[in-house]
C-alpha cells in the first residue's frame, strides 16, 4: 500500500520547556547564589508561508513559573513593600520571589522539515507577552517569616525576545526580557529597583 504524505501539514506542536534565570540587569549588591529555575507549557499555532512549509509563523498561548533566589529581600506589606538589599554577612533561612504568568508568543519558523519526516532541523525566533496572574515573595531570617502575595510593584506586562534551536523535539533556548519586572515605584534608597531577566534552557516541541 502506497503511503500518501500531506504536502499542506502544519507544525502544530504544544511545548514544554525548563530553563535557568540569571538576573542581568540589577541593583548594586543583589547577587543570585543559588539556582532560580522556571517552566512552562503551551500551544502554538503554524502558518507556513512558503510553498516547501519550511518558513512559518507561528502565534500561540501558554502559562509559565519563574523563580528568583537572591539576596534582596521584600518585607512590609503588598501595598507598601519594603526593599533592601541583604549584608553579606548577615544569615537569613530564605529569600526569594516567584511569579506565574499567561504567556503570548509568536515565532517566526524556519525548519528543514518535509511530509517525509518529523525530525529535523530548527531555528525558532521569536516576542513573547508576558501577563502576571500571581506573585509570592518569602523572606525568612530565621527570627520572622514574611510572605507577601500580589506585590503592587511588580509589572503587570513583560515583554521579552527569544531563541530556540536544536534537532527533533530537544531544542536550547535563550530569552531576555526587555523591561523591568519591577515598576519604577518599586526603589531602594530612592534609586528605581531596574531587573531583567535571562534565561536559559531547554524547550521540547511535541506534536
Amino acid at each position: 500500500m502506497k503511503i500518501q504524505h500531506d504536502s499542506l501539514y502544519r507544525e502544530d506542536q504544544f511545548y514544554a520547556q525548563l530553563n535557568y534565570n540569571s538576573i542581568v540587569k540589577k541593583p548594586d549588591g543583589l547577587v543570585q547564589d543559588k539556582i532560580s529555575f522556571g517552566f512552562g507549557v503551551g500551544f502554538l499555532r503554524d502558518f507556513p508561508l512558503n510553498k516547501n512549509r519550511t518558513f512559518a509563523i507561528a502565534p500561540g498561548i501558554g502559562l509559565s513559573f519563574n523563580n528568583y533566589i537572591q539576596n534582596m529581600s521584600i518585607t512590609g506589606t503588598n501595598h507598601a513593600p519594603i526593599y533592601n538589599i541583604i549584608p553579606s554577612e548577615f544569615d537569613y533561612d530564605r529569600n526569594r520571589f516567584e511569579q506565574f504568568r499567561l504567556d503570548v508568543p509568536i515565532e517566526f519558523r524556519w525548519r528543514t522539515s518535509t511530509p517525509e519526516s518529523f525530525q529535523f532541523f530548527r531555528i525558532y525566533g521569536g516576542l513573547k507577552l508576558s501577563y502576571l496572574l500571581s506573585d509570592k515573595s518569602v523572606y525568612d531570617d530565621g527570627t520572622q517569616k514574611i510572605v507577601i502575595k500580589n506585590n503592587k510593584d511588580f509589572e503587570d506586562f513583560i515583554y521579552g525576545v527569544y531563541l530556540s534551536m536544536g534537532y527533533s523535539a530537544f531544542n536550547l533556548q535563550i530569552y531576555y526580557d526587555l523591561n523591568s519586572i519591577f515598576k519604577s515605584s518599586a526603589q531602594i534608597n530612592s534609586v528605581p529597583i531596574t531587573m531583567n531577566a535571562l534565561s536559559l534552557g531547554v524547550i521540547f516541541y511535541i506534536l
